[in-house]
């Protein structure tokens, strides 16, 4: 299709303008030099034979997953984590050549073949899978590194901890595959009561000395913990961490306080949340008492009140369940939200606030000045968890990284 010369003119416009389209409505924010910094803090609290692994699937948790993963790598990152074929091949696409292990299960031969072209390394959780992926690369000449995960617990992927020494058995036939690691997934690190999170340690610690007497081998790699591991106690740490909330500068539980030496997770790793949601106001009105706000009339004005309409909702991943709960920051001071959340605007009371403005900018998540908003809040608020809010807001609002 040709476009016409006014079409043309108007496209090449809409581009050049495109810093400014990028905060008309809403966006994210993401603070480039708290990421860097939260990786050299996670660092750290490494061993220096220690490596990080990254973990980015779900478009790093919302933060945008190539920009995240080249910050992480200049800060010492070693390697990235995905959970599907599509994000690993979307990082090599944006010139990343770290190593990046795909955590999901994998069965078909379309993707198999597609790990050796776009160099990405497979988890292998049963037998079949395994039987599958060596029939394939047999065919193409090629062999592929994988990782071997094995259920301690969390009875999600793997092979059962007390077949271990068969399913590794099994994979040393194939010469296709390449054991890069042996690794398992703590279920429970996030929670208080600990008897789960070292009963899962048992196992993996049992499995793995199982393959020495029984097989005579050594992993190449272990690893165990996720963020709430890696933070909690070094034993956990094995020759490799992954690492994914921790990174952007949230508690893997608000509750979390089982620390070692009483300290609390702050004061192990003062972390900085690199996320921040902000939303201009399109309109300001007066409305009489009375009046009523939004869809189904749920907020109605006991007084003469301004309120404030702004451009973001739910379609851009602001639950209509924190409606008439949520607060929002302007200059610092908090705002209460009223009414139904709709799916592309959301209304404030903004009666104390002298001087507000159409265009102007409220921060719905993030911190301005002595005040902060956090997913954790909104997590707690809605009886869910903070990883849900971050990978909740959508691919409308644009990432903007500063820092």
């Amino acid at each position: 299709m040709v476009l016409s010369g006014n079409r043309l003119t108007a496209k090449v416009e809409i581009a050049s303008s495109s810093a400014f389209l990028n905060t008309d409505r809403a966006w994210v924010e993401i603070n480039q030099a708290a990421l860097y910094q939260n990786v050299k803090t996670i660092k750290q609290l490494l061993s220096p034979k220690t490596s990080l692994m990254a973990v980015v699937k779900a478009d790093a948790y919302g933060h945008g997953a190539v920009t995240v993963a080249k910050t992480v790598l200049d800060a010492g990152g070693e390697a990235l984590a995905v959970a599907t074929l599509q994000e690993g091949i979307d990082l090599r696409l944006a010139d990343i050549d770290a190593p990046i292990l795909v955590l999901g299960a994998i069965n078909t031969i379309e993707e198999i073949e597609a790990f050796s072209r776009w160099d990405l390394e497979a988890t292998l959780c049963s037998p079949q899978q395994a039987q599958v992926f060596a029939e394939t690369l047999r065919k193409t000449g090629k062999t592929l590194p994988v990782h071997l995960k094995l259920d301690t617990g969390m009875s999600r992927l793997g092979v059962l901890w007390e077949e271990a020494v068969a399913f590794v058995s099994l994979i040393q036939q194939f010469q296709e595959l390449e054991i890069k690691s042996i690794y398992s997934h703590l279920a429970t690190a996030d929670e208080n009561e600990e008897s789960f999170m070292w009963l899962q340690k048992s196992r993996f610690d049992r499995a793995i000395e199982r393959l020495k007497t029984s097989l005579n081998y050594t992993p190449p790699c272990l690893h165990l913990a996720n963020s709430a591991g890696t933070l909690r106690d070094r034993s956990l740490h094995y020759d490799l961490v992954r690492v994914g909330l921790a990174l952007y500068g949230l508690s893997p539980s608000p509750k979390f306080t089982s620390m070692p030496e009483g300290r609390s997770l702050r004061d192990i790793a003062p972390l900085e949340p690199v996320l921040q949601v902000k939303a201009r106001i399109t309109q300001i009105k007066d409305l009489p008492a009375g009046a009523g706000v939004s869809y189904g009339h749920k907020y109605i004005t006991d007084r003469p009140c301004r309120i404030a309409v702004v451009g973001i909702g739910y379609a851009d991943g602001v639950p209509r369940n924190l409606s008439n709960r949520l607060q929002v920051l302007w200059k610092g001071q908090k705002l209460q939200q009223i009414g139904a959340i709709t799916m592309d605007q959301l209304m404030l009371d903004v009666t104390s606030c002298d001087n507000i403005q159409v265009g102007e900018i409220v921060t719905l998540i993030g911190k301005e000045g002595e005040q902060s908003l956090t997913a954790d809040d909104w997590a707690q608020q809605l009886g869910t968890i903070s990883w849900e809010i971050l990978c909740g807001f959508k691919h409308r609002l644009p990432r903007l990284a500063k820092g």
